[in-house]
């Protein structure tokens, strides 16, 4: 046991890690907070139902469509719709893209490996022959480049797939909200256990995707293949999104001289936990979609509290991305815990160092990450 204090004393983040062995969060608990937390998770909640609908309705109805004109309608156009889709008073979809593209990109979990299986390109065969029967032009051009069109069908996949995690999130999130209003959400921890009895809840969730050609139904992801909720969409989504992200646009060069991107994939620290909430606003910075988007469904609790701020609603993309931040370390927070190897109150020492090792791997991966920020 000696052994194990003096292990968490020398890490350098060791009081995150007292903190989660005490069924604390990695988030400070205060009134302060849980106010802010709960908020911005209902106006995320809200965001979220919508970019899950719009991402399943690209997965099954703009599938293996080249020019997607109106993929962002749901189906439902009309001029008004148009001419607010123009003057970007609308939802940004292209987040949920942009989500979407850095999990397919960085990969990982079961979704990933059957995309790359013979048994899914051979669906996707049959769903591409079947798509284009009449139209040997293309038929002809899937012969000629025979991956060009299996990865618009793994692009797909991966749009159902979000869109199917997000739902689960969304309401989860919504759920929150509500407890909350009642009373019954007070503190950090609460919501730390709200949203993991969610993830554990829909853990075994399956994860299916389908499409419908002329009355036949194609099973392009099968329930029999097994992928469920957690291990194939919720981990993958936070190590993509939450951990390595996408360097953005005008923040570091892309130059490959310059060496301010790392050639390895893994070693990528541009997620959320780590993203300066400063450039928010800037051209070319994807979470300013988001923020945006959130901004419209703030709880007016917490717009109040914004507008309180020193530069009032000045700089409110930026105190939203801050308080993102917070609330996604307390989604962290469950992910953590939901799949740490043994209880956390356990007594048996092997399963207590079990855990520590664990733990201190991933506060090796917070050293730089916004941690300290959201808690000074």
């Amino acid at each position: 046991m000696v052994t194990i204090k003096n292990k968490q004393n020398n890490h350098p983040l060791a009081e995150y890690i007292e903190r989660l062995k005490a069924g604390q969060a990695l988030l400070a608990d205060s009134p302060e907070n849980v106010l802010e937390v709960v908020g911005i998770l209902k106006s995320y909640g809200v965001v979220l139902d919508a970019y899950s609908k719009n991402l399943i309705y690209i997965a099954e109805n703009q599938f293996l469509v080249f020019f997607p004109f109106f993929k962002y309608f749901n189906g439902e156009i009309s001029l008004n719709k148009l001419f607010s889709h123009w003057w970007h008073d609308r939802i940004n979809f292209e987040y949920a893209e942009y989500c979407m593209k850095s999990m397919m990109w960085h990969g990982g979990g079961g979704l990933d490996a059957y995309l790359d299986t013979k048994e899914f390109q051979e669906i996707a065969q049959a769903v591409i022959k079947a798509q284009f029967v009449n139209n040997p032009l293309i038929l002809g051009l899937n012969q000629l480049f025979p991956d060009f069109l299996i990865e618009q069908l793994r692009v797909s996949s991966y749009y159902s797939g979000l869109g199917q995690f997000w739902r689960v999130m969304a309401d989860i999130f919504l759920n929150l909200s509500d407890r909350y209003d009642r009373g019954e959400i007070k503190t950090i921890p609460q919501v730390v256990d709200h949203i993991k009895a969610g993830l554990v809840a829909d853990a075994l969730k399956p994860i299916t995707y389908s499409v419908k050609i002329n009355k036949t139904v194609y099973e392009i992801i099968p329930k029999s293949l097994g992928l469920t909720f957690l291990a194939d969409t919720a981990v993958p989504y936070v190590e993509a999104v939450f951990f390595r992200g996408t360097p953005f646009l005008g923040t570091v060069s892309y130059n490959a001289q310059a060496y301010q991107i790392p050639p390895d994939q893994a070693r990528f620290q541009y997620g959320a936990l780590y993203a300066d909430p400063l450039p928010i606003g800037g051209a070319g910075i994807p979470p300013t979609l988001l923020m945006q988007d959130m901004r419209h469904y703030l709880p007016e609790y917490l717009h109040e509290v914004y507008r309180r701020s020193p530069r009032g609603e000045d700089d409110l993309r930026v105190q939203i991305c801050i308080t993102f931040q917070k609330s996604m370390f307390c989604v962290t927070t469950a992910a953590i815990l939901g799949l740490m190897p043994h209880p956390v109150d356990t007594e048996d020492p092997s399963e207590q160092n079990a855990n520590l090792v664990y733990l201190e791997k991933w506060m090796d991966r917070f050293t730089t990450s916004r941690l300290a920020d959201v808690n000074s």
